[in-house]
Formats: structure tokens, C-alpha cells, sequence
């Protein structure tokens, strides 16, 4: 077996390798004044299963659009040098909230994106929290793994609640049944009724409005978990009006896609906690401006 992690998500790539107890693979990453890139494996890879390492979401160093292509391009490198089969692990996935046209002559990306991985040859992708479960896996004709990552936030928001009441909140009407997973798995890892709310929310060109709540099930006066991966601006709708009343908000992401409105969020005084995963490379960067509760 071989394992690379590409530089996009290096603590994410070397925590996994500790906890695998194996060593990352040694590769070369070169980055021209044109623009392209090259990278290649510098061990060999003939007949080994390789694992390659590559979370896809756009930050300072790099967009979206550059790990994808470097990504792409390493695996067909890994077939191209004879590797038995190559596995992508892709915790944040680019371009999988856009899989159904919602106006007239949209692009189906997602299914794009499944093309090229089948293209260059990638025997497996392996992701976390995509946005729709169905979409995804039936847009890839290729292997694919979704894991979830509910039951990694459980130890931190059960010593958050301290004992009290929990509702879980989705923010619009696609996340329920996420919402209802969730807290059909919570209430059995924590033992007590757990309550079920939803937020009506509407997008219309990256602008998020949300004017109604709705109380779905049990009691919803103390604490509220997000159940769905949003952009920033996105979860300041978990508090604004939602919010009024309870008396601790907690809010709940898989993937840390922090933009420009992070430090408006981080400031929301409703907003007692941010638990993230560090499946991006933002997460460890924005920590120190999170609020304490």
C-alpha cells in the first residue's frame, strides 16, 4: 500500500497517517510561473494500492479548481506508472451541492466532476457529509465510500448541554431528514428525548433569507445543533430570529468552509459554540477566533 497526502490538507493528511501508524508517501508538488502545475509520486508505485490524500475545498493558497486538477492529475500519474488501483480520499468534495439544474441551462457539476474521476482511472472516492447522499452516489459510476461524521461531535456537545434539553435545528426544509437522522442517533447515544425544529430558508443568487420557524417535535428552548453544511453566511441564519429565546445555540458543521462573513458569525453573541471538523484547511486557522462558551 501506498499513501500521499497532497499539500492542500497537510495536518488533516498527517493526522491520518499517525492514527493509520504508516508514513506518508514522498511526492513532488512544482508549481510553474505559468500557472500549471506538475505532481508525481517519487517512490514506486507498480502494482501497489495507493491511497492519495486531497481535500478539495478553495483557500488562500489554492482554489477549488487547482486541487481538483491536481488531484486528477496524480492519480492518472499513479496509473500511468503502473499502480494496481488508486483510491481518492476527498473529505471536502468540490462542486457537489450543484447536482440538479435549479435554473434554466444550469450545469449538472457534480456529475462532471464524477467524469473526470472516472476518466483518470480513480478506482474508489471515499468522501464526508456531501449534501445529497443519493446524488452523489449516483453520479459516480466508480466506487464510492460516504462516511459521516454526527458521532464525532456527541462527546462535545453532550458536556456542552450539561444535562439539559437538546433540539437539533435544520436550517431549511432539504436538511429535515438529515436532521431526523441525527437526532434519531443522538437521542440513542444520549438516552433522553431529543427535539426536532426546521428553519424555512430561501437562496437566490448566494443571498439567504430565512423568516419562519417552525417547531417540528419536543422541546426547542435551549439548545439548537446545525445538521447541515453550509458556507458561512449561511450559518448566521441558525441565529438570527431562530435563535430568540433559547438560551445556548450550538452550532454544527462537517466542513469549516469559512468565507467572508466568518468574523460576523464568530462576533453573534447568540452563537455560544462552533464545532467543526478539520476536514479543511480553514478550521485551524479561524480556531482562535471562535467564541468560548
Amino acid at each position: 500500500m501506498r499513501l500521499f497526502a497532497l499539500d492542500g490538507s497537510r495536518m488533516l493528511d498527517e493526522a491520518v497517517a499517525t492514527l493509520l501508524g504508516v508514513m506518508l508517501d514522498a511526492h513532488e508538488e512544482r508549481r510553474f510561473e505559468d500557472g500549471e502545475h506538475k505532481t508525481r509520486p517519487l517512490v514506486s508505485v507498480r502494482g501497489e494500492d495507493v491511497y492519495v490524500i486531497q481535500s478539495l475545498g478553495g483557500d488562500q493558497m489554492a482554489s477549488a479548481n487547482d486541487k481538483l486538477c491536481k488531484l486528477l492529475f496524480f492519480a492518472a500519474a499513479c496509473r500511468e506508472n503502473g499502480a494496481a488501483q488508486v483510491s481518492t480520499i476527498v473529505p471536502y468534495l468540490a462542486y457537489a451541492r450543484k447536482d440538479r439544474q435549479t435554473k434554466a441551462r444550469d450545469p449538472v457539476t457534480q456529475k462532471y466532476v464524477a467524469q473526470l474521476f472516472e476518466a483518470m482511472g480513480v478506482a474508489r472516492v471515499v468522501t464526508v457529509d456531501v449534501h445529497n447522499v443519493a446524488a452523489f452516489q449516483n453520479a459516480f459510476r466508480c466506487a464510492t465510500i460516504y462516511l459521516t461524521s454526527f458521532d464525532l461531535f456527541y462527546p462535545d456537545i453532550e458536556r456542552l448541554v450539561e444535562g439539559d434539553p437538546v433540539a437539533i435545528l435544520s436550517p431549511d426544509a432539504g436538511g429535515i431528514k438529515r436532521a431526523q437522522l441525527i437526532r434519531e442517533s443522538f437521542e440513542h447515544a444520549q438516552g433522553t428525548p431529543v427535539g426536532l425544529a426546521m428553519m424555512e430558508k430561501r437562496r437566490s443568487e448566494d443571498v439567504v433569507t430565512s423568516d419562519l420557524f417552525r417547531r417540528c417535535r419536543g422541546p426547542v428552548r435551549r439548545h439548537c445543533r446545525r445538521s447541515h453544511r453550509e458556507r458561512n453566511n449561511d450559518s448566521a441564519c441558525c441565529t438570527s430570529g431562530s435563535s430568540a429565546g433559547r438560551e445556548k445555540v450550538v452550532a454544527v458543521a462537517a466542513h469549516a468552509h469559512f468565507t467572508g462573513g466568518s468574523p460576523a458569525l464568530f462576533a453573534e453573541p447568540a452563537v455560544a459554540r462552533i464545532l467543526v471538523t478539520d476536514s479543511l484547511s480553514q478550521a485551524p486557522s479561524t480556531r482562535s477566533s471562535m467564541p468560548r462558551s
